[in-house]
């Protein structure tokens, strides 16, 4: 028999997920595992467009949407990327809206329409997708027209309190807060590398906080609440902690574990519960929930280097693009 891996264990404490495009990658796990859901993100999919073996499909596509510009063919190609893998989870693939429009409502709910499109197109069914969506005030306010339309969508770049708690009142099937930020994974200094991550990581009692939240508002209202998707691991006892805390999944990279050394985070803001569960955070275009992101200096931060570094993503796949209709 072979010998019981985290990974085994971890899939006994929830739903393990996929943080990552590739289709070689995902088949080579079968049949040790076979992941829930397959997420991603700019950077994954502008990876995955420069692979070789896309090469030919992004010419096709390009020649066929020429007339239509970069995004029609950036977001068609995302979606054929994801029917690679759709045979081979048993749940959601997810793609993300634009993050350099994350503050803007109509343009992210026009671009989640498109992936809805493209996805039909390619004979995925909405309870085989979901649309991820920046958790800014203006963006999930898009996210309540969409999940108003059967169209499911997960929070994501989420830090804090207030974001889950604006997801909840968008209506969100899954929300991602991220368990480091995006620059813990190149700069080793930014992991807080401890031994017991459930009790000593600066990061789980925000974790722990919502939970406690949606909790709360679940008792109070008796409506389901976003399923919290764990995201933004760099160590195997990071997405043991979130079984741990009680998450419903983890979506975990397939990039190597890295070793690093420890360092304390600052404090953690803490926040009243009863205060942030009775704020609309979503009126008036999201002000409130942009307001309370930018009281919170740790949760603003990281949300405005995500944006970016996703954003690098999004040109950069952009650029190959246009240097594939050049040719035509």
């Amino acid at each position: 028999m072979a010998p019981i891996t985290w990974l085994d264990k971890l899939e006994t404490e929830l739903n393990v997920d996929v943080d990552w495009m590739d289709p070689e990658y995902i088949k080579s796990m079968l049949p040790k595992i076979r992941f829930h859901d397959q997420t991603s993100n700019q950077l994954w999919v502008d990876i995955q467009l420069g692979d070789a073996s896309n090469a030919e499909l992004l010419k096709q596509t390009a020649a066929e949407l020429k007339d239509q510009g970069w995004l029609a063919i950036y977001t068609r190609m995302a979606v054929l990327m994801c029917k690679k893998n759709i045979d081979m989870i048993s749940g959601r693939v997810l793609l993300q809206t634009l993050p350099s429009k994350a503050y803007d409502t109509e343009f992210t709910l026009s671009h989640a329409r498109l992936y809805d499109s493209e996805f039909r197109r390619a004979g995925i069914s909405r309870d085989r997708f979901c649309i991820k969506i920046p958790s800014t005030g203006p963006a999930l306010n898009a996210a309540k027209i969409l999940q108003q339309e059967g169209i499911q969508t997960l929070g994501t770049a989420l830090f804090g309190v207030p974001q889950a708690v604006a997801c909840s009142q968008a209506g969100c099937l899954y929300i991602s807060p991220y368990y480091n930020e995006t620059r813990a994974h190149d700069l080793p200094e930014l992991w807080p590398n401890v031994k017991d991550p459930a009790t000593e990581h600066p990061n789980s009692p925000r974790v722990v906080q919502i939970l406690e939240v949606y909790r709360a508002l679940y008792k109070a209202t008796g409506k389901d609440q976003p399923l919290v998707k764990n995201a933004s691991f760099i160590s195997p006892e990071e997405a043991m902690a979130a079984g741990e805390m009680g998450c419903h999944s983890a979506t975990i990279s397939h990039t190597p574990l890295l070793s690093v050394d420890p360092l304390r985070a600052d404090k953690q803001l803490q926040i009243a519960l009863d205060a942030a569960t009775k704020v609309d955070y979503l009126a008036d275009g999201g002000k409130a929930l942009d307001a309370a992101i930018a009281a919170d200096p740790a949760a603003a931060e990281r949300l405005q280097v995500a944006l970016e570094l996703f954003t690098g993503g999004e040109n950069r796949s952009k650029e190959k693009i246009e240097k594939v209709l050049a040719t035509l």
